[in-house]
């Protein structure tokens, strides 16, 4: 337990994002546990949300209490704990028979946020600060406010760019940088990335955005032309058929359907691209396949079946990206519009691009699924 302690007292700092409590061992408790920073006055609290039922109840607590409350909840009630923070990312989980295992991977250091406990969220993208692509795009009226109904897609838009802030330090400095943006839609996102890292960093980019659709293309390079984006074109096409690049530096998917998103990452991991973003959707492929008569019980649910086989293809493509040479993480986003998807996979090229051996293969083999990307990457061969 005395692991898990440190790991409580060196979370539970400004620098901490959240810190849930899931898996409960008795249903009629508890059922889930999140805990924040807050500011409130000048002092540093944590915010604790309990959900019980339908219900749920909040109060603030010292960093002393927080970590006395977190660390009983863990030994007692709960199966895992998450922790997120600006450094790190830990996983704590708790055996039938009380051993603690913690797994913990380094992330990408980023800048301190506001924790005021009424605070006004500072966002990358402020309100109130007219932005033309998001007064066009009808987010914004033309004096900065956000359009209420469209909060929402403001609050994905400002997400998304912190995830492009914490890979910033990752992206050549002395070039152009090179950036596909597969399946890029209405180009909410296309467009926010170009200003960000161009208008507001500075950085030289040269982004296509590549879609089925001849409308939503002709529309968005419309724009991009009329606000003087030279560095941003659109491109109507399949991401499957789409060729002419020797040399990329970050791919970003999101809302590709089914195995498109497979193809993106194929071709991001062939163009040895130093970044990956991906929001997948509409994961079929494994829904179709799976068959284990050990998990028969759940699958023979198809709204679980649906569920599982997501979160398995998602695992799995992440865990692809890792034996490819690349640093993975499974990210919580917000919502997509129109869908609940809401996992992005972030992948950073690995140091040197060392390669490994995850056993995800093996997982595959037990669920009877072969997957698209791993016919892409040929990883039904024996790992050299």
């Amino acid at each position: 337990m005395e692991e898990l302690y440190k790991l409580l007292e060196d979370s539970l700092t400004e620098r901490l994002y959240q810190i849930s409590a899931g898996g409960p061992r008795d249903k009629s408790g508890d059922t889930r546990l999140k805990l924040r920073p807050v500011m409130i006055k000048t002092a540093l609290y944590f915010q604790l949300e309990s959900y019980r039922g339908n219900q749920v109840f909040h109060e603030n607590l010292t960093a002393g209490q927080a970590m006395e409350k977190m660390g009983k909840a863990l030994t007692a009630s709960f199966r895992q704990m998450d922790v997120e923070t600006m450094d790190y990312q830990a996983v704590a989980m708790v055996s039938k028979k009380g051993k603690v295992t913690i797994k913990k991977k380094n992330r990408v250091r980023e800048e301190g946020r506001e924790l005021s406990h009424n605070r006004s969220k500072k966002y990358i993208l402020e309100e109130g600060r007219p932005v033309v692509f998001l007064k066009d795009l009808g987010v914004q009226t033309e004096d900065g406010r956000i359009i209420k109904s469209r909060y929402d897609k403001f609050r994905q838009i400002n997400r998304f760019l912190e995830f492009i802030a914490d890979i910033m330090p990752i992206l050549p400095k002395d070039r152009c940088v090179r950036i596909i943006d597969f399946g890029c839609g209405k180009s909410y996102l296309t467009f926010a990335m170009y200003y960000y890292l161009h208008e507001l960093c500075g950085l030289a980019i040269r982004i296509t955005g590549l879609d089925l659709k001849k409308e939503v293309i002709h529309r968005c390079q419309g724009l991009a032309e009329k606000y003087g984006y030279t560095g941003l074109d659109f491109m109507q096409g399949d991401i499957a058929d789409y060729t002419g690049e020797d040399k990329v530096d970050m791919v970003v998917t999101l809302h590709a359907c089914d195995t498109a998103t497979d193809y993106a990452l194929y071709k991001a991991i062939r163009w040895n691209a130093g970044v990956i973003l991906s929001v997948p959707c509409c994961q079929h492929e494994m829904n179709r396949q799976i068959r284990c008569d050990i998990l028969q019980p759940a699958l023979k649910y198809g709204l679980v079946k649906e569920r599982m086989s997501a979160l398995l293809t998602d695992a799995l493509r992440a865990n692809l990206l890792e034996e490819s040479g690349y640093d993975t993480q499974l990210l919580e986003f917000i919502d997509m519009e129109h869908t609940p998807k809401n996992i992005l996979i972030r992948a950073v090229k690995r140091n040197g691009g060392k390669r490994v051996d995850t056993g995800i293969n093996q997982m595959a083999d037990f669920l009877q699924v072969h997957t698209c990307l791993q016919d892409l990457l040929g990883t039904e061969k024996e790992w050299e």
